[in-house]
Formats: structure tokens, C-alpha cells, sequence
């Protein structure tokens, strides 16, 4: 009896597999961690075999542990890391080059160049993003000069593009043994390459990134069945029936399905998500218009979107980098042991700044250093940037929708920290809401894949399913909380104009 949904949630970080039951709730987990590869300053690398492998060991993780095998389950939905990009070969499967992650800024002498006389914003107007780093066409447009014999091969037609649903997917159907070429509105989104009018790829901006029309896959809706598992693997025969970028998918599992609600995660980055229902609404304040959901043939649900590059990866930073915390959770002690940042203002800008201000030539910054700091000090500021990034984008947001938000719902591993929660509802000077159910990412994606194949009956089961966990109320007097954010913003122009040709001899 398929009494089950199974969520593939593919991170920056890790790779997790959640079995969720008809009520959304969690029956088991199965998690690994993939390794970060930086082979040079602002370049982010991941391996794409070894995400696969990993799939694959979480997914029997993940059964194993709830004693249920594939036949138990009614579909599979699939939500990962955007923008991260990956080409391989549709002959041997292989990678012809690593993943290169949505962080990695080595893009930017393309950015520039694709922009032309006519700047970052040459094609903002049909696909509602910028010309900048972040985004997956300047990426694989890297890969197609950069490396040996790639472009001779991809206009022969032997290699394929993807996101890291595509990958994914690919292999879950059959690889090379029929394997489908497939991603969803939401990915596509994500790439400058889809026409936000049209949902579909644009010939002209594929031409001027010099990009073969023929490796990029198919766009599908967010909620139909795709295809099946591969025959002699861990899922043979199961529907595939669900894909939805992370944010995306935290947005849906958060049931934002109005217009003007919003929800902030909390990972490796920062990414805010204000439902626009059928408007695209064009920015003037440095944010993204992008395409929040579309569940079969009905007409796509749009979104703004904030995305700060730098929040939890911070706190990854003082783990691994200088080793000032041994855990990633001890990082809320080490802040609770001051009563405020003694000063001290981080800007995490480690690959530039995202929105609202979309800087690449920016980076990393403490400022207000004095003998009186603490590592206390440094970890209450680390948190606090979060909050403040958090905060430019939402005042963005209310700009360009001329409705102040009235509350935030969050979601993601930094929710747990509650003192950050706090922090983020004194900058934001409304409620802080986190759900029930924090896995929003991975249930989101479940939720798609079990609509379209009719385990759950459409938006309103995920309505019904959402409950409040814990509520932050704004404790801090507006005084200091303007205080507080007029000096983060001195700290951010004190980062600006740092990457040129001194610093950088690529720039």
C-alpha cells in the first residue's frame, strides 16, 4: 500500500531523503554530507557523481530506517540548490567538469561582457534577474569556453545541461539507459535563459551566450509525473511527480499561497520569498521576479525574491575556517554570553553582495574591531548579519509591492537558534513565525509530487497540514534597532570597490 511520499532534497551542503506520512508528518531521515571544493579564491565546486552516490545511500537510509521499501511509496518529489550547474556526457554519464555552485563568482568577466553597452539589466525584463554571478546560463557558458573540447562536443549534440534536479533525475530514470532530460519553471527560472512570459527558453539570450539550444532540457510544470525509477534501482517503478528549487519548495511547504505572504529560510544563504500571485512584478530595488510554482497546466504562481549568498555558511565559517566553535549549534552560546555586539559589525560579503545590492566587487569585512571584543562579540555580530541582510531585503520588498509585510514565516537548520530568531524579529519589528514542521523544503516537494498523483487533493491539504511552533515578538526599543541597522549599513560601504586589479589580477 504506497502510504508515503518520498522527498529527495538536494543542498548546497548535504543530501537528505525524508519519508513523509499522509498527514506531512516526518517518518524517517537519511542524510550525508557532500565536500566542498574551492579551487581557487570565489570559485565553489561540487562533485556531481559524488551527490549522486550520496543520493542513493540516503534514500536507502531513509527507508531502512522507517522498515519500508519502494513499493510503499506513492511518488517521489525532488528539490535542490539552484543555479549550481552541471554538463555531462548522455553517451557514459560522466561530468566533463565539476559542478560549479550558485556561490562561485568566476563568471563575472562573462557577466559583464553578455551585458554589454546595456548592463546588468540587458535582460532583466524577460527573465527578471540581472546579469550576475549567481545565475546558471553565465555558468555553463564558462564551462563551454573554459574547458577542452566541450563546445565541439555539445553542438554534436553529446552533452546535457542541468541544474541539480535535471542530474538527479536523470540518473533516477535510467542515466544513460533512457534516462529523462527534464526540469521544472521554478529551475528554469533560475538560469536567465527561460522567458518568464513564455516558459520557455530563449533563443536570442542562449545565442549571445553562446549556448546550443539542443543540451538544455525540457521545462515541465512543478507538479505532473515525469517519469518512473529505473528498473534495477532503489526506486524501480516509482512516480517522480514533483520539482521545485529549494527556495520555491519552502515557499509552497510554508503555504504561501496568497498573495503577499512571505517566508525567509535559513541556510547556507538567506532567501526571502513574497507570493506575487499571476504579476510579475519588476523590481526597483534590487530584487529578483521569478516563477514560485506552476502544478500542472494551470497558470504559474510568480514571486520577488532577496537572496543573501552568506548565513549559515558564516557560521560554517567560524567552525571550519578559524575554529572558534566546535559545533555549528554552539555558535547561539558563545553570542547569549554578551549582552550586544560590543561594536562589532560582520559583513559576510565572501563572494560579493547578493540583494538587494548586488556587488561582486565587495567582500568580507568585521569592522569595529577594539581590545574590549570577545569571541562572544563575534558571534553575536555573526548572527546579527544574518538578521540585518535579512532586513534590506524585506524593506526592498515592501517597496515594491507597497505593502508592508505583516509578519514573517521561517524555516531552515538556523530556525533552531533562537536567539537569531529573536534578533530577526527585533530588525524586522514584526513576528517571527516558525511552523510545526521545519523541513518546509523537503515537504514542499513532497507536497507537489503527492498532488500530482492524487496522495494529497491540492493546496488546501498543505494549508491544513501548517501549524505555528513558535512565535518571536519584537523586544527592542525602535531607537536602538535603527541604531543598530544605520551602523550595519556604514559597516556594508566600507566592503564596496574592494575586488580589482590589485586584489584580483582575473578581475
Amino acid at each position: 500500500m504506497t502510504r508515503y511520499i518520498l522527498s529527495i532534497d538536494q543542498g548546497t551542503t548535504s543530501t537528505r531523503a525524508i519519508i513523509f506520512d499522509a498527514e506531512a508528518r516526518i517518518v524517517s531521515v537519511g542524510q550525508r554530507e557532500h565536500r566542498q571544493i574551492f579551487p581557487r579564491a570565489g570559485w565553489v565546486e561540487h562533485d556531481p557523481v559524488e551527490i549522486w552516490n550520496n543520493t542513493r545511500e540516503v534514500v536507502g537510509l531513509a527507508l531502512t530506517r522507517a522498515n519500508l521499501t519502494h513499493t510503499d511509496l506513492a511518488a517521489v518529489g525532488l528539490t535542490n540548490q539552484r543555479e549550481t550547474t552541471v554538463v555531462w556526457d548522455r553517451a557514459t554519464g560522466e561530468p566533463v567538469h565539476p559542478a560549479i555552485v550558485w556561490q562561485d563568482t568566476r563568471t563575472q568577466a562573462l557577466v559583464e561582457e553578455f551585458g554589454g553597452s546595456q548592463g546588468p539589466d540587458r535582460f532583466a525584463a524577460r527573465v527578471g534577474l540581472p546579469l550576475a554571478t549567481y545565475f546558471a546560463g553565465p555558468k555553463l557558458a564558462w564551462i563551454l569556453r573554459h574547458v577542452d573540447g566541450v563546445r565541439e562536443r555539445a553542438e554534436r549534440g553529446e552533452l546535457l545541461f542541468g541544474t541539480m534536479d535535471t542530474w538527479l533525475l536523470w540518473n533516477l530514470t535510467g542515466g544513460v539507459d533512457g534516462g529523462i532530460h527534464v526540469t521544472d519553471v521554478t529551475n528554469a527560472s533560475r538560469t536567465m535563459l527561460m522567458d518568464l512570459e513564455t516558459l520557455e527558453w530563449s533563443a536570442e539570450i542562449a545565442e549571445v551566450m553562446g549556448i546550443p539550444l539542443g543540451m538544455l532540457p525540457e521545462i515541465r510544470s512543478s507538479s505532473e509525473l515525469y517519469g518512473r525509477g529505473r528498473e534495477h534501482g532503489l526506486l524501480p517503478g516509482v512516480p517522480i511527480a514533483g520539482i521545485l528549487g529549494d527556495q520555491q519548495a519552502a515557499t509552497f511547504g510554508q503555504a504561501c499561497f496568497s498573495e503577499g505572504m512571505a517566508k525567509s529560510t535559513y541556510g547556507t544563504g538567506s532567501f526571502v520569498l513574497m507570493n506575487t500571485g499571476d504579476r510579475r512584478v519588476r523590481s526597483s530595488h534590487g530584487l529578483l521576479t521569478t516563477v514560485l510554482y506552476r502544478l500542472g497546466d494551470q497558470p504559474p504562481v510568480y514571486a520577488l525574491e532577496g537572496s543573501v549568498a552568506v548565513a549559515g555558511s558564516l557560521v560554517q565559517w567560524l567552525r571550519d575556517n578559524i575554529r572558534m566553535i566546535p559545533a555549528s549549534a554552539d555558535v547561539e552560546a558563545e553570542a547569549e554570553a554578551v549582552a550586544d555586539n560590543g561594536g562589532v559589525y560582520f559583513v559576510p560579503a565572501f563572494s560579493g553582495l547578493f540583494a538587494p545590492h548586488w556587488r561582486p566587487d565587495a567582500r568580507g569585512g568585521m569592522l569595529g574591531l577594539t581590545r574590549y571584543v570577545t569571541t562572544g562579540h563575534i558571534a553575536r555580530a555573526a548572527l546579527e548579519a544574518t538578521a540585518f541582510q535579512t532586513r534590506e531585503v524585506i524593506e526592498a520588498m515592501n517597496a515594491d509591492s507597497g505593502v508592508d509585510l505583516a509578519e514573517l514565516r521561517v524555516d531552515g537548520g538556523m530556525v533552531a537558534n533562537a536567539l537569531l530568531m529573536q534578533i530577526q524579529a527585533d530588525q524586522l519589528g514584526v513576528d517571527v513565525i516558525r511552523p510545526r514542521i521545519s523541513e518546509t523544503t523537503a515537504l514542499g516537494a513532497a507536497f507537489a509530487a503527492g498532488i500530482a498523483v492524487g496522495f494529497w487533493v491540492g493546496t488546501q491539504d498543505v494549508v491544513d497540514t501548517w501549524a505555528e511552533d513558535r512565535r518571536w515578538s519584537p523586544q527592542l526599543p525602535a531607537p536602538e534597532r535603527e541604531r543598530l541597522f544605520r551602523n550595519w549599513k556604514k559597516a556594508v560601504g566600507r566592503t564596496l570597490d574592494w575586488v580589482d586589479a590589485d586584489t584580483d589580477p582575473t578581475h
